[in-house]
């Protein structure tokens, strides 16, 4: 069998890993979906290469207003790889405790909110804060994992605990442990990782079934969508209506910031 059909059969496996997951779904959707029509926000984070599911749930074509994408980019920018701003000191960030209390000081975050927080590992030391903080202020929160490679991976934190630990919901991704999915022949290092092919696939499922209870529930979203399926005057007008209440929500996580209530 060819490299490339091992792959695309490792990927038929992660997907049937997702459907076996289908209510839950439909569970993380629903607290998400209830958090946005009450105005409120779903806060995501993933650092490393996790940004990249992130940013596939908001801003993208096909995607709506709701989400706060939280991206640090001392965590997350790869694209130098070595010298100033490189990975090894993204790597290092990664796992600096307290740094994720000095992210959520910016928001004002409340009940009503909810948390999807992303980390193949779960056991990175600022992916699981994040979490933990949400919990602490009694925001839901759900995790995006690679449960494989959690179970076999150690947590950064001192007392062991991992992202799963400070969730409320868990999906996971179906990737191996390592990730890297395929064997070469000769070589001791598989390669072409799994996780982002699963976190794909619960992103947008979650999407599609946020977006169904925003439009029954009398709230359609607001869909970045191409002038190719709409129109080019409804596509424009739709992107211009959706980042003016993604604005409208974000300036509700600011006005109260450091007052005490």
């Amino acid at each position: 069998m060819s490299y490339t059909k091992q792959y695309l059969e490792k990927g038929k496996a992660i997907i049937g890993v997702i459907e076996k997951q289908e209510a839950q779904i439909q569970r993380i959707a629903k607290i998400f979906a209830d958090a946005i029509l009450k105005g409120r926000m779903v806060h995501l984070f993933g650092s490393g290469h996790s940004r990249m599911m992130v940013e596939e749930m908001w801003p993208r074509y096909g995607s709506f207003p709701g989400f706060n994408p939280i991206v640090e980019l001392s965590l997350s920018f790869h694209n130098l790889v070595v010298g100033a701003n490189g990975q090894r000191q993204a790597m290092f960030i990664e796992n600096v405790s307290g740094l994720a209390v000095k992210i959520l000081r910016n928001f004002d975050i409340t009940e009503e909110d909810t948390a999807l927080i992303i980390s193949s590992s779960g056991c990175n030391v600022v992916p699981i804060e994040m979490a933990e903080e949400f919990q602490k202020k009694k925001v839901k929160v759900a995790a995006l994992v690679s449960s494989q490679h959690l179970e076999g991976s150690t947590s950064k934190r001192e007392d062991g605990k991992k992202l799963i630990d400070f969730a409320d919901f868990v999906l996971d991704t179906g990737a191996p442990l390592g990730d890297a999915m395929i064997p070469i022949e000769g070589m001791d290092t598989p390669v072409a990782p799994g996780s982002t092919l699963g976190g794909v696939l619960l992103i947008n499922t979650l999407k599609a079934e946020i977006a169904a209870i925003l439009h029954q529930n009398g709230k359609t979203p607001k869909v970045l969508s191409s002038g190719k399926v709409v129109g080019e005057e409804r596509a424009a007008a739709l992107f211009e209506s959706a980042y003016d209440e993604h604005a409208h929500r974000m300036a509700k996580l600011f006005e109260n910031v450091g007052v005490k209530q």
